[in-house]
């Protein structure tokens, strides 16, 4: 069985919208709810997972173990960081990382330990590095060190998740759209360009799940793709 994780309420709402169902008709579970579709011709299983790395890696591994998952697809919302993107452009990242695993001061940002590669390849498709971290991208310092460390969407889920894939050898494909980029608050308020980052978020959820469900998903359906072995690289202790 495939599984679709889905990490955020309004996400999941946009979803139960998308399928025309309605939180009675899910099955719960310790993470959320769920329900089960036949996607060109394949039985899915569409979960809530929950926000943030903790229930992102709990939900994925139950769902593994109580339903022989070999595929996970994540569909959902992402904030960008290479500004030469827009918003509603969707990914299928080759690269996933979780950024907030080190010690920054004295690390590089980015360990080889943290990172999961795979050989995604599509030149219709647009891929690159997503990094996941526990705390979303909002302050605009935050945004400027992704940006200097070749980050290209971030989120709060992604990279947890096909690490968990990963260690149990299911595959793991991620869709992700663009929803917002952060804003610098020194032109504002930190409160001011808050509001309007989460604004523009809830504004296109429901059209990024959309699109995924509309365009991206038969495709990650019937695609298979290899996670890719990197050498580990020693850490360097900044001076």
């Amino acid at each position: 069985m495939i599984g679709i994780s889905v990490a955020a309420k309004k996400e999941w709402e946009a979803t139960l919208n998308y399928f025309g169902l309605t939180h009675e008709e899910c099955e719960k579970y310790p993470f959320g709810e769920y329900f089960k579709r036949i996607i060109d011709n394949q039985e899915v299983i569409l979960y809530l997972g929950g926000v943030r790395k903790m229930n992102a890696s709990a939900s994925t591994q139950y769902m593994i173990d109580h339903f022989n998952l070999t595929k996970i697809i994540v569909a959902g919302t992402c904030a960008g960081i290479d500004d030469s993107y827009n918003p509603l452009d969707i990914f299928i990242p080759n690269k996933a990382v979780q950024y907030d695993c080190t010690v920054k001061e004295t690390e590089p940002l980015i360990k080889d330990s943290f990172t999961v590669l795979n050989n995604f390849e599509n030149e219709s498709i647009l891929t690159g590095t997503i990094g996941t971290a526990d705390k979303p991208v909002v302050m605009w310092k935050d945004y400027l060190e992704l940006k200097e460390n070749n980050i290209t969407i971030a989120d709060t889920e992604s990279a947890a998740i096909t690490y968990v894939c990963r260690a149990n050898g299911v595959e793991c494909i991620i869709i992700k759209g663009i929803s917002d980029f952060p804003k610098n608050e020194a032109e504002t308020s930190n409160e001011e360009s808050h509001e309007e980052q989460l604004n523009t978020f809830l504004e296109n959820i429901p059209k990024i799940m959309t699109r995924i469900y509309d365009h991206y998903l038969v495709y990650a359906l019937r695609t298979s793709i290899n996670y890719q072995e990197y050498e580990s690289k020693p850490t360097t202790i900044k001076k």
